[in-house]
């Protein structure tokens, strides 16, 4: 048996990708997207027709950049949703990222994109940044029978205060967190150390002991170590690099998690001032959550700026 056959007996596996051949290969539940990652495939020559067609009528229809960007990954959403069965997350804009309502308003756009393409609210997760006011819009957009991903997640705060919003899934990242420390440590970490592994095997554990309804999707790993370490964890969203490594590798997997935990009660919702608090007192979480909102609002302008040279090549 493939590792990576192993670990689907302990967790739902994610592709960390749009590119659609890797999909068709690994055939996951489901598929997670950033911008990143849609900046990515808006270079890869499968897309490329697709692309064209929607530049085309963004041309025609006068769309700004910013708008075409939503048409874009909805559009890659779509061709996604043919290939997994499950859901496909979406990111609202990471210049929404300190805007409750603007993530709102934002999240509904994409839904309703996605409903006259043909796809269901029910195959899509609106992703946010794991920001007071990226919580705060998930809440209300649960409430909204839209289910949301938030991503971004550094802190034991952000985790909390996401249980108590009732999110639908969330996305501790463990490479990140990892790569901050080992910058200051100046070591290497054996995987049952590794602070990136231990971040989100808390959080896996206390919303089992606590019996919190939201889905742990560990992210953001670097190694294969990585993980096996997490085997367990409810979704790991994996690159597809690290998948390949997965299935070509033999072993046994076993579950590292904890699940079995007696009930406790849960505590008091954080208040925005304690959350902004014990968010504050976490160095790398504050650090890690400012450095992922700039980078994807960077990506996010370089995909706009592509889009407008490609608008502007068309007179």
């Amino acid at each position: 048996m493939s590792l990576l056959e192993g670990l689907r007996e302990h967790s739902l596996v994610v592709a960390d990708t749009g590119d659609l051949d890797a999909l068709e290969r690994y055939r996951p539940q489901d598929a997670t997207t950033n911008p990143s990652l849609i900046l990515k495939a808006f270079e890869l020559p499968g897309y490329q027709p697709m692309i064209e067609r929607i530049i085309d009528e963004s041309r025609r229809e006068k769309i700004a950049s910013g708008d075409v960007v939503d048409k874009l990954c909805v559009a890659i959403g779509e061709q996604i949703c043919k290939v997994i069965p499950g859901r496909v997350s979406t990111e609202v804009s990471a210049h929404f990222s300190f805007d409750t309502q603007a993530s709102i308003r934002k999240a509904h756009e994409l839904i309703e994109r996605y409903a006259k393409s043909g796809i269901s609210h029910d195959r899509v997760l609106i992703k946010l940044a794991s920001t007071w006011e990226g919580i705060r819009a998930a809440e209300q957009l649960e409430r909204d029978g839209i289910h949301c991903n938030l991503t971004l997640l550094f802190s034991d705060a952000q985790a909390q205060a996401c249980f108590d919003a009732g999110v639908y899934l969330i996305s501790p990242f463990v490479g990140r967190v990892s790569d901050w420390y080992k910058k200051r440590a100046d070591q290497p970490y054996a995987p049952a150390e590794d602070p990136g592994v231990a971040f989100v095997k808390g959080i896996c554990e206390r919303a089992a002991a606590w019996h919190y309804d939201t889905i742990v999707m560990g992210a953001s790993f670097r190694t294969t170590d990585q993980v096996l370490a997490l085997a367990g964890c409810h979704r790991l969203t994996i690159s597809p690099a690290l998948l390949e490594q997965l299935d070509n590798l033999e072993g046994e997997v076993s579950s590292r998690i904890q699940t079995d935990l007696p009930r406790r009660a849960a505590p008091a919702p954080l208040s925005e001032s304690t959350f902004r608090w014990r968010h504050n007192q976490d160095p790398m979480a504050n650090e890690m959550l400012a450095d992922g909102i700039r980078r994807f609002a960077h990506d996010q302008q370089t995909l706009e700026s592509l889009i407008d040279q490609r608008l502007a090549a068309r007179g």
